[in-house]
């Protein structure tokens, strides 16, 4: 509970408030701009183009298969960073977080000479290609935002009481079996946070795509690079159009979560 509110705090907190307002006002003055800017029927016109239709379906599914992958490594290894102690965990505790460092088009060039190694080579000849194809935009989302699905899986983790799976081990459950029947169960708002973060975070990604995989029409373009696309051809309504529908879609994904109650990870 709020302690009480005192008439001396004014100007203190009316200090605080500028201060923040400030940022506020700055992001409602970015939407309201693009709002003012383009219109209805430049949406439709812009959404009735067969390769925007495209690259919207695809962002669609390569964001999802990139948070599910996300999902699927930062579980383990945020139960491992959280609840265990092993040689090396302060290596990978910091290598996990390189990703969140790096610039993006740093990731994309270190995608692109990866696979133009021995082993990424033979990997592309013999089972399927990756660079400049849809794989490889599953690939660079993943790799830029699995980063903040591991830390969000830590966090959930480490807010969890222990207590409850020592206690289901001391009944006969194997650390495995009370890891599946007590601790994950208990983690499923982190879990669900950690993928609509991932989902999130690979919707806005650019720069490692456009270096990794191009931004080919009908092939590997996303609703970030179609963006990049019509502004180097100086359509700056469609531009605009696509960058709406990411905005609505980050503020949707915002609103779902926060419905369902997944703040209590103190991620979102």
């Amino acid at each position: 509970m709020p302690p009480p509110f005192h008439r001396s705090d004014l100007p203190f907190l009316a200090g605080l408030a500028l201060i923040g307002g400030l940022y506020v006002a700055l992001i409602v003055a970015l939407v309201a701009a693009d709002l003012a800017y383009t219109s209805a029927t430049d949406v439709v016109r812009v959404f009735a183009s067969p390769p925007i239709r495209a690259a919207v379906w695809l962002s669609l599914i390569s964001c999802s298969a990139a948070a599910v992958l996300s999902v699927w490594v930062a579980v383990p290894l945020g139960y491992l960073l959280s609840r265990t102690r092993f040689p090396g965990r302060g290596v990978v505790d910091l290598v996990v977080d390189v990703p969140i460092l790096l610039p993006p088009l740093v990731v994309g060039l270190s995608l692109l000479i990866l696979f133009q190694t021995p082993p990424g080579a033979w990997f592309q000849r013999n089972v399927f290609t990756v660079t400049y194809a849809v794989p490889g935009v599953v690939l660079a989302q993943f790799a830029s935002t699995a980063a903040f699905a591991v830390r969000t899986m830590r966090v959930t983790f480490d807010q969890l009481d222990p207590r409850t799976e020592d206690i289901a081990r001391t009944l006969g459950c194997s650390r495995g079996r009370a890891f599946w029947l007590v601790t994950l169960p208990e983690a499923r708002r982190g879990v669900l946070t950690a993928f609509t973060l991932a989902w999130a975070r690979s919707l806005g990604e650019f720069g490692p795509i456009l270096v990794f995989c191009g931004a080919t029409r009908m092939r590997t373009e996303v609703m970030s690079t179609s963006v990049f696309l019509e502004l180097s051809t100086g359509n700056l309504e469609a531009a605009l159009a696509v960058s709406m529908l990411m905005i609505a879609i980050a503020v949707l994904v915002l609103a779902v979560t926060r419905a369902f109650g997944l703040r209590g990870t103190g991620l979102i």
